[in-house]
């Protein structure tokens, strides 16, 4: 295999011995090009980018890396029990990385949700798959970032829940406002496949192998179901795919915002820019709130989010969505104003 004159050799150098700074710096170098290639609209070259960045030796290393020394998961074993990976092991797994189209089933593993007794069900892939499914979304992510919503927090690098919670406060804290506060429901575990796949936008094997881990089955308790909708929880590029197959969200409701009917203290309508302003959506993975000083423009915005999100075979958690006021008890759904 040909590799780039600046790439790592995969020499008989030990895992400890690897210079990670340098392919850290070449990793981020080969993103930015992806990133700002995307940006400018060349898909030829984003494309051709995103092959030597999967090939690449210095990626195959960190992504093993990623999942068997960094992850918290890293001691989580899939259906194949293998676990805690030794260095020599760990440089054969980075040899082995290709793709081949092909995947074994995840591991259901149900942890407790925090506040109650429910519990949440992961999906928990072999440590190849996961490694590969790492390289994979070193490849796929600069192109994404680029495009993705500016409201969007959940799984985005620079971004965390308190950049969503500012955000939210800034829109907030000068007037009373209207709050669609809502959650998907379960969203890892009903995503459209098929609809996820138009949107990913991929071909060849890199697509083969997406729907390859899409379509794994799941194994719990030493039974197989296989898997129809949805990405596992657990998958290191499952949150890359939920925020995927939620783009296009906002866009829609910003439409929906030239739409509105607001005039101004002359009875004339306003322009649609201050129309589009006026309308908030900030979402955090599969968690989002809408704001408007209007309540008749967040009820639309219910309607048309529910439409949306049925098109990606989701829906809204109605007992986790309210409309509420930013001030008032007795404008709000429940009675109780505030988040």
């Amino acid at each position: 295999m040909n590799k780039p004159k600046s790439d790592l050799s995969t020499n008989t150098e030990g895992w400890k011995a690897i210079n990670w700074r340098q392919a850290e710096r070449y990793i981020f170098k080969l993103q930015k090009r992806i990133f700002a290639a995307n940006r400018c609209g060349d898909v030829k070259k984003v494309r051709k980018l995103q092959k030597t960045l999967m090939r690449s030796w210095s990626n195959r290393i960190l992504s093993v890396r990623r999942v068997t020394q960094d992850n918290i998961g890293k001691k989580t074993a899939g259906v194949d029990g293998l676990k805690s990976l030794s260095p020599a092991a760990r440089l054969e797994l980075a040899r082995e990385l290709k793709l081949t189209g092909k995947s074994k089933p995840t591991r259901r593993v149900w942890i407790p949700k925090p506040g109650n007794n429910k519990k949440r069900p992961l999906g928990i892939p072999v440590m190849y798959d996961r490694a590969l499914q790492a390289v994979v979304k070193a490849a796929l992510k600069p192109s994404r970032e680029a495009i993705f919503e500016p409201n969007s927090y959940g799984f985005r690098p620079g971004r965390s829940c308190h950049d969503a919670i500012k955000k939210i406060k800034l829109c907030i804290q000068h007037k009373a406002k209207f709050v669609l506060d809502a959650d998907i429901a379960k969203c890892f575990d009903r995503i459209n496949h098929y609809e996820l796949m138009q949107k990913l936008n991929i071909k060849g094997k890199v697509r083969r192998q997406v729907k390859s881990w899409l379509k794994s089955g799941v194994i719990d308790d030493g039974v197989f179901s296989a898997t129809s909708e949805g990405t596992p929880q657990g998958g290191v590029i499952s949150p890359l795919l939920a925020n995927i197959a939620l783009h296009g969200l906002e866009n829609t409701l910003m439409e929906y915002a030239r739409t509105i009917d607001m005039k101004d203290c002359r009875g004339h309508q306003v322009g649609w820019q201050h129309k589009v302003k006026s309308l908030s959506f900030i979402r955090y993975a599969d968690d989002f709130v809408v704001i408007h000083k209007y309540k008749l423009v967040v009820q639309r915005c219910r309607e048309i989010i529910s439409e949306w999100l049925a098109g990606m075979g989701l829906e809204l958690k109605s007992e986790k969505t309210r409309l509420t006021h930013t001030f008032k008890d007795e404008l709000s759904e429940d009675g109780k104003a505030g988040a």
